[in-house]
């Protein structure tokens, strides 16, 4: 039996201390729809996710910076590559960077990377 003028100890010090590190994604139904943004866009909005998630401190900027770089340097080299739109290489190079910002995009509130956070 516990003695009741004991003092207690309080919730507030026995309760796990919650991660200081903000997330990018609220719900499930919001992760799918970041996630589907670069698909969608057909790759124009792949940086779109991680500027977002440096704005909210998810992500340090210089990554959001380094995916802004290499967006456009995909989508320049696949301008100019064939202004036509008639090479392999443009489409691999389009469908690369949509799967690779999908990818990353997912893996943003992933507690196991932490590259960039």
């Amino acid at each position: 039996m516990t003695n009741p003028y004991q003092p207690q100890p309080s919730s507030y010090l026995t309760t796990p201390v919650p991660s200081g590190r903000p997330r990018m994604f609220n719900s499930t139904i919001a992760k799918v729809i970041w996630i589907l943004l670069p698909i969608v866009t057909i790759g124009i909005g792949a940086a779109v996710p991680f500027v977002v998630a440096a704005v909210k401190g998810v992500v340090k900027p210089w990554l959001a910076g380094v995916y802004v770089l290499a967006e456009v340097v995909i989508l320049g080299i696949s301008t100019a590559a064939a202004p036509g739109g008639e090479s392999p290489f443009v489409g691999m190079l389009i469908i690369f960077l949509i799967v690779a910002s999908a990818t990353h995009t997912a893996l943003l509130d992933n507690d196991r990377v932490n590259i960039g956070k």
